[in-house]
Formats: C-alpha cells, structure tokens, sequence
C-alpha cells in the first residue's frame, strides 16, 4: 500500500509478550484510532529476549499461525504466530498475513527496553526486522512489569506513530513510557541508549554441568542524560536505533589478506 504523506497505512502490530498481552490490544487500539489499516501478528507464547531471531522459520512442518482475538480491538484481523516477533514480521513482510505492511509497531511491552541490552529485546528486534525490509518500526515499552498507567503509553504510541508515519523510510524509534498518569509525566527527551539497561543478568552453575541464568532489576549507578536515568525521572525517551548496517571500511581485508598470502598449508 503507498499513501501520501499523513495518509492512511497498513500497520503491522506485534509484540514479544505474546498476542493475549494487555500491551498489544492497547496498541493496535492506538494504531486503529488514527484510521489505520491494521494487522496483528504476535507470538502465540511469551518470546521476551528473543532479539531479531526467526527461528523456526525453516521448519519443515511449517510455522503454526492461528486466529487470535484482541480485547476491545473489533474487526481487526489477528494472527497468534508460534515463532518470536522478527519472525511475525517477516512472514509479513513476505505476503504470507495478508496486506503488506508499511509498518510495524511493536509493544507495548511490560517492562522498559533501555540501554545497550535492547540488542536482545524481541520487543525492539520487530521494529528492527522492519528497518532490514525498508520500512519504518516503532517499539514501545512501559516501565513496569504489570503496569497502572497503561493508556498512558497508549497515548504517547499514538503521538510517535503520527510522526513516524512521515519519517523517512526504516526510521526506528524506541519509545520508553514511564508508569504514570499521562498529567505527571516530567516530559519527553530525546535519549542516547546507556551502557546498561534496567535489568542484569547473572550466571551460576549448577550441578550436571548446566548453567542457570538470572535476570533481575540493574542496580548500578544511571548514567546522567541517558535512556535509564530519564525514564526513572520521570519522562518519555525517544531513541532513534540504526538497523544492521556496515560500518567505513578498515584495514582488516589487507591484513587478512597478507596473513593468507604468507602462511602455508600443510
């Protein structure tokens, strides 16, 4: 679908808490508000931490999709995907939901996605894949795990996508909402990604040589002006994410070339 500029889109919503999350009804309500053509594609299960992954989407049996309903979201066609958010977004993407999207919005996730740690949020990697397709994505979250205040994000969803709609092509915003009425938020800021997130992870092994991962609420010092800090005082981050892409050129080929031309094999 091609539109003119603040026209009418087809929107795909996924999220990474799973399709019978409040965060994706709220959310394709949001998108549905602004007069849009709107498909929901989520996983079928929890798929937090899954990144920009797309397994199983080689499996030989297929991918299970399956209708879903969306509380409150009426006429809107959705779909419980057994496979993480990218994986949603690339079967999408290639025909195989419906319309093609012209963006993906991605949330609202229970749980803030902030720092460099969003390399592994299924919330962020949906609006990633979207960027690899040449479209624009939109990733939401809520600083809290069972959040009170979720029109609130609900809200400031609205607002971003208003804007993404005329953005330019593969833009991608992570868009982080603190867990207060819409009236007490501090304001919203731009933020660059802080060198750890809200959440850490730690590592123990166990007896039988396997290894128990932990992931709880970070307790190191915020970073002043960063995503982390300004979301726990109180205001809207908006970060712009750059997808996948290659970095200047270095000197790394020469030297690897020079290794392989003096070394021999034996």
């Amino acid at each position: 679908m091609t539109a003119a500029a603040g026209g009418r889109r087809c929107v795909l919503v996924t999220n990474d808490d799973g399709v019978a999350a409040p965060g994706l009804a709220a959310l394709a309500r949001a998108a549905v508000a602004l007069g849009h053509d709107v498909v929901v594609a989520a996983p079928s299960r929890d798929q937090s931490g899954t990144g920009a992954a797309i397994a199983p989407a080689m499996a030989e049996e297929g991918i299970r999709v399956t209708p879903a309903e969306l509380a409150g979201v009426e006429g809107v066609t959705a779909h419980a995907v057994d496979g993480p958010p990218a994986l949603a977004v690339l079967a999408a993407r290639l025909g195989g939901l419906g319309p093609l999207p012209d963006l993906v919005v991605s949330g609202v996730n229970a749980g803030p996605n902030t720092g460099y740690s969003v390399l592994h949020s299924g919330t962020v990697g949906a609006a990633l894949t979207a960027a690899n397709f040449g479209l624009s994505g939109l990733a939401v979250s809520i600083d809290a795990a069972g959040p009170d205040n979720l029109d609130t994000a609900t809200v400031v969803a609205r607002a971003a996508l208003s804007w993404l709609v005329d953005a330019p092509a593969g833009t991608v915003l992570n868009v982080n909402v603190p867990d207060l009425p819409l009236d007490r938020l501090a304001g919203v800021r731009w933020a660059p990604l802080a060198s750890f997130g809200r959440v850490q992870a730690t590592v123990r092994e166990n007896d039988g040589g396997r290894l128990q991962m932990e992931i709880s609420a970070g307790g190191q010092e915020q970073e002043p002006g960063t995503d982390t800090a300004l979301l726990a005082a109180g205001f809207v981050t908006v970060t712009s994410i750059v997808a996948i892409q290659a970095t200047p050129p270095n000197d790394a080929p020469r030297a690897i070339e020079a290794s392989l031309t003096s070394s021999s094999i034996d």
